[in-house]
């Protein structure tokens, strides 16, 4: 998630030392994938790259660093350095901001805040080092222009967005995310749902026909009042994610209707047994939809083996399902560079 670009600038605006640190390059196993951040400070942390060893050592190296001027890239071997189980090699970059807000970073943020996807453009050199942000027709934080570096960037832009890292290149896509969820329902499972799955990168709308049921909203959940929830399907974008639990059957049923006939969601769920299962299957034919359809209908939700009815339970089991659909249709990024390129070293 991308939360590190607001956390950094208002320290930055307030003329806090920090470091920015960033996993940027793995080889082998590692506990966190090739762009992972946080952010330190003298008295803080913010963010993870993964915890246990990697992150104490990165967070002393970090603070050792606080009030260094350029950029620094350092290899981490987890096996024989740090006694983990994991025997990867993990390349930190580690960035101070000590000069107030950069202009790199006040244009990603207003970038991101406008929705605008963006490719933050990094040249890892102690010689010859750059840092810059590419849109689709514009750059934002350089002084002259790195054409071939703007080129390399726009085309991964123009593809699925990906980080990349080619020994001095590093390229980092910041978009919004594009898993989209819906869930209808803000009663006591309702709200752990969305509270379990706000915490992944995504985007939630959190609907609900009853008033003052929304207490607790996070920030990529936008909770709608909408007096026929079952009209707020339409609202939601192709390959979307929903999950159905309000207080009315009746309103269940209109809600996974108008989800299935629009045969573009990725996941419909809908919370009850399969006695209910079975109810909304039958009028549902009598209605004359198709099996076919009617067997992308998810009820009960959960993944196998939770059995627990608590909301808490409910919402870990509903958020793990919800990503295993997602990783049977997500190809693998390669997150190392070719193996006939050596990393960088500092």
């Amino acid at each position: 998630m991308n939360e590190w670009i607001d956390e950094l600038s208002d320290l930055a605006a307030a003329g806090e030392p920090a470091m920015l640190v960033t996993v940027a390059g793995v080889r082998g196993s590692a506990p966190r994938e090739i762009g992972a951040k946080m952010i330190v400070t003298a008295t803080e942390t913010i963010g993870t790259i993964g915890g246990g060893q990697l992150e104490y050592q990165s967070t002393r190296v970090a603070v050792e660093m606080l009030n260094d001027q350029g950029s620094t890239l350092r290899s981490f071997p987890l096996g024989s350095s740090m006694g983990q189980c994991c025997g990867g090699v993990v390349e930190i970059l580690f960035e101070p901001l000590t000069d107030g807000l950069p202009v790199w970073l006040r244009d990603l943020a207003a970038l991101h805040g406008q929705r605008e996807p963006a490719i933050i453009a990094t040249r890892i050199s102690r010689t010859n080092p750059a840092k810059f942000v590419v849109t689709g027709d514009q750059i934002f934080g350089a002084d002259e222009e790195d054409a071939a570096l703007v080129a390399r960037a726009r085309r991964i832009l123009d593809g699925v967005p990906t980080t990349v890292r080619d020994v001095q290149e590093f390229f980092e896509p910041v978009v919004a995310p594009d898993l989209n969820i819906a869930v209808f329902g803000a009663g006591h499972v309702g709200a752990a749902v969305v509270n379990a799955l706000s915490e992944l990168d995504c985007n939630i709308r959190w609907i609900d026909s009853r008033a003052k049921m929304f207490r607790k909203v996070p920030v990529n959940v936008r909770a709608i009042d909408a007096p026929d929830p079952a009209l707020e399907v339409a609202a939601m974008p192709a390959d979307s994610f929903y999950l159905v639990m309000t207080h009315s059957h009746a309103m269940d049923f209109d809600i996974c209707d108008r989800i299935l006939r629009r045969r573009d969601a990725r996941y419909c769920g809908l919370i009850g047994s399969l006695s209910k299962r079975r109810r909304f299957e039958k009028r549902y034919r009598q209605q004359g939809m198709s099996q076919a359809v009617i067997d992308q209908l998810v009820c009960p939700i959960g993944v196998d083996g939770i059995s627990g009815k608590k909301p808490a339970e409910i919402a870990v089991s509903a958020a793990a399902e919800i990503l295993k659909v997602r990783e049977r249709s997500v190809a693998p990024v390669v997150e190392d560079y070719p193996d006939n390129v050596r990393p960088l070293r500092s």
